[in-house]
């Protein structure tokens, strides 16, 4: 029988004590620095429209929650990914994503599971559908007006190949009480920072991009779904459809600007 993980969002939904509070602030504080520094310091990172997670962070209204979707290289992506935030952002777990974790990898015990809940990530268990624990507390926090984080692939893609999307981003964003902010992001080379076999170690003096694309308005198509009043399965696997095809299409403007490097 595995680790049990049962508590864990119960707790994550009622995070009062300021001494949690604290702890929280001190790990993203420690784990923003030690990202820009492997980022921006020891390795080469070349950062696209950056101005639009900027703007998302800076100046979206409060009630307009945040999505991002991005492809899943390594597992240094997150943190890695946020590295290039400018610093108040990097810190500031106020301002900072949820992210969906996978929880045989991030949860296994006690110790592991604190440092990853006081960095805002969610045990989210493969397998157990779009209508587990993790992704209602998701659209919770969407509710809020906060910023989720999604790897639609489900997994670290090692292979780099077309894998289809986990309809779960589908039911986030059909059923965020407000249709989400959506910004897709390409990274490329974080896999060579951290390579995905043994010795798993940071290496540096390697190349990454980070390609922030435009926002997915899907005001248009959900209304739509919602109006021809489409079964819910089939609306998710259209929502999420659409998110892999916009991906698709700024990986393919990614690769021509990292191999400009």
């Amino acid at each position: 029988m595995g680790y049990d993980i049962k508590w864990i969002i119960p707790k994550l939904r009622s995070p009062t004590s300021s001494l949690w509070n604290l702890a929280s602030s001190l790990t993203f504080v420690a784990v923003g620095i030690f990202s820009k520094l492997i980022m921006e310091w020891f390795n080469k990172t070349a950062v696209y429209n950056k101005h639009i997670i900027d703007k998302a962070l800076s100046s979206r209204p409060k009630d307009v929650p945040l999505i991002t979707v991005s492809n899943h290289h390594s597992c240094f992506d997150d943190p890695g990914i946020w590295g290039a935030l400018d610093f108040k952002y990097l810190v500031n777990r106020h301002k900072h994503r949820w992210s969906l974790a996978a929880h045989d990898i991030c949860f296994t015990n006690v110790w592991h599971s604190y440092f990853f809940m006081l960095g805002k990530c969610v045990p989210v268990i493969r397998g157990d559908g779009v209508y587990q624990d993790a992704i209602n507390f998701c659209i919770e926090r969407l509710a809020r007006g906060d910023w989720v984080h999604v790897f639609p692939e489900g997994k670290v893609n090692m292979y780099k190949e077309n894998l289809r999307f986990k309809w779960g981003i589908g039911r986030l964003i059909l059923e965020s009480p407000k249709v989400p902010l959506i910004i897709p992001i390409v990274h490329l080379g974080m896999d060579q920072i951290l390579p995905n076999e043994p010795p798993y170690i940071i290496r540096t003096k390697k190349k990454v991009t980070l390609h922030y694309g435009d926002p997915i308005d899907l005001n248009e198509l959900i209304a739509d779904l919602k109006n021809s009043k489409v079964d819910e399965v089939q609306a998710r696997k259209v929502i999420t459809d659409r998110i892999q095809d916009e991906l698709l299409r700024l990986k393919t403007v990614a690769e021509e600007l990292h191999n400009l490097l």
